[in-house]
């Protein structure tokens, strides 16, 4: 007799490249239920020794992880979607959450999503505001964003709401929406938020959850004119209100054309 499938509430998945201890400090702030999550790491062809051993290092507070192994670097969106593939194959569960090595989450961060999600069964997608913090702790930026579908639903053509570690969906749209797209290089998460959102209802929790690495070094600041370029043909595509469509793609190419030091200056300034 087959073995049956394990069923989980929630689970968390977290890409890793060459981050250990990013990826322990992100694991050591997830607080939830015993037997009611499970922790999915994917290991992106780190060169970096990654194990359960050096992930889970305080066995008082030992959480339940499944490790994937990637043979060689592939990239987020595969790492993603092998992580998202292995999930709906081999467990149930409700929910999938998402986190990136580095961040960190409030101690209720999954206790309020899952209980809005709950309580809001028509909501398929649920981000959460969040502060984003260099390593060194000088600098701390407070993200703000829409909370109803309608607002995120506008603001969506000119900025990407859903700051991807604070997002938890309802595991059943992924066998509508499907995985992450591998045509938007560096903005897979930006596309994916657009074919949710046409689909269903969306919302944010006007709650700090979540704490973002800001890292000068991280993959949206090295390859940001490609994430730019990718954001455009997104909304060329998926926008389909024509002024805010042409204002959007505006704004879009302005962005190519300032330096990140002077867009992060503003942030620092209006946060």
């Amino acid at each position: 007799m087959n073995n049956p499938v394990k069923y989980y509430e929630l689970c968390i998945l977290i890409p890793c490249y060459n981050n250990l201890s990013g990826l322990i400090r992100s694991v050591e702030s997830i607080f939830y239920d015993k037997g009611k999550y499970l922790i999915v790491i994917v290991d992106d062809g780190s060169t970096e020794k990654i194990s359960e051993e050096l992930i889970i290092k305080k066995e008082a507070t030992a959480h339940p992880v499944h490790l994937l192994r990637l043979t060689e670097n592939k990239g987020i969106t595969v790492a993603l979607n092998t992580g998202l593939q292995w999930i709906i194959s081999s467990v149930r569960c409700d929910y999938i959450a998402r986190l990136d090595c580095g961040d960190t989450c409030h101690p209720q961060r999954f206790y309020k999503q899952t209980e809005y999600l709950r309580s809001n069964t028509d909501v398929i997608l649920l981000g959460s505001w969040c502060y984003f913090q260099n390593p060194e702790k000088s600098i701390t930026l407070k993200h703000k964003t829409p909370c109803d579908h309608r607002s995120i639903a506008k603001t969506l053509y000119f900025t990407n709401v859903f700051i991807h570690p604070t997002i938890v969906i309802r595991s059943e749209i992924l066998n509508k929406i499907g995985l992450y797209p591998e045509t938007y290089p560096h903005a897979e998460d930006y596309a994916w938020f657009w074919m949710i959102a046409d689909y269903g209802k969306t919302a944010i929790l006007p709650l700090y959850l979540v704490v973002c690495e800001l890292n000068m070094k991280g993959i949206s600041y090295t390859n940001r004119i490609q994430q730019l370029q990718s954001r455009m043909a997104i909304i060329k595509k998926f926008g389909h209100k024509f002024a805010l469509k042409k204002l959007a793609i505006i704004k879009t190419w302005l962005l190519m054309k300032i330096p990140y030091s002077i867009i992060l200056n503003i942030k620092r300034l209006i946060s």
